[in-house]
């Protein structure tokens, strides 16, 4: 009982909606990149919705149209970062549930913290087509070109050590304080502290989901090894230890991929 108590503080309902919601996001990411999905599922078109849904799980990132790059993308924030910012909300939970506004501040927050990644899908999934357009993305995702790989790689590699990234950082490290920081009550309230939650966290993760073009934006492997390593970047005794050496691995990564094809080559 005391686990469930942690695990979903306040209305159990709503949590597990949450959790429902995130399990739900990757079981639709694994349709979508499964191969033969008509004719391995071997379902039958029940109507239009169906085959609506079926037609977005066969997309691949190479040809997928901006709608269906939108909802990959926004699936991908839903199942990789509403995990990390689990302490946060459980915080928030903790603090709000003895209030007369009920569960009603807490979906707000919820609410706010994931529109704000619904706007970074937005961005990410135009930057897919416009890759995708280059011919710069093969049909899971992966970029193509190794300047592209290495600039990446490079990018998110130095932002590691940049203030921003600290100063985000320190904000998910130590919810407790930046709700009181900018306290507001009721669900309005409790939207607005999620906008603000939202923008803190894409100020820490943007350029690491970005990595997603090199490793493949359908790369299951991918998003489940970078959702635990944000994770463990956000806790406070272990993300401090982390967040130095991911720079160093990412930025030799990205010099690696860089001087590599520029190496002679003797057989």
């Amino acid at each position: 009982m005391d686990t469930v108590a942690r695990l979903m503080p306040g209305s159990r309902m709503l949590w597990l909606t949450f959790y429902a919601a995130i399990l739900a996001a990757w079981a639709v990411l694994f349709a979508m990149q499964a191969d033969g999905l008509r004719e391995t599922a071997g379902w039958q078109l029940a109507g239009q919705p169906l085959e609506a849904f079926l037609s977005l799980c066969s997309a691949t990132a190479a040809n997928a149209g901006f709608g269906a790059a939108v909802l990959m993308w926004a699936l991908m924030a839903l199942a990789m970062m509403a995990p990390t910012a689990f302490p946060a909300f459980r915080t928030y939970a903790q603090l709000t549930q003895t209030a007369a506004a009920g569960s009603l501040p807490l979906a707000a927050l919820v609410g706010g913290y994931l529109a704000v990644w619904l706007g970074f899908s937005g961005l990410a999934g135009s930057l897919q087509v416009w890759l995708a357009g280059q011919t710069l993305l093969d049909p899971f995702g992966k970029s193509v070109s190794n300047s592209l790989n290495a600039a990446l790689l490079l990018l998110a590699g130095t932002y590691q050590f940049s203030r921003l990234k600290q100063a985000c950082l320190s904000s998910c490290r130590n919810p407790l304080t930046f709700f009181f920081s900018h306290w507001q009550p009721g669900a309005r309230g409790g939207l607005s502290l999620g906008l603000r939650l939202g923008a803190v966290c894409l100020g820490c993760c943007w350029a690491l989901m970005l990595l997603a073009f090199v490793a493949g934006t359908m790369n299951l492997a991918f998003m489940g090894l970078a959702m635990v390593l944000m994770t463990l970047e956000k806790l406070p005794d272990i993300g401090a230890k982390l967040t130095a050496p991911l720079g160093v691995f990412l930025i030799l990564a990205g010099l690696v991929v860089l001087v590599l094809p520029l190496l002679p080559i003797t057989i």
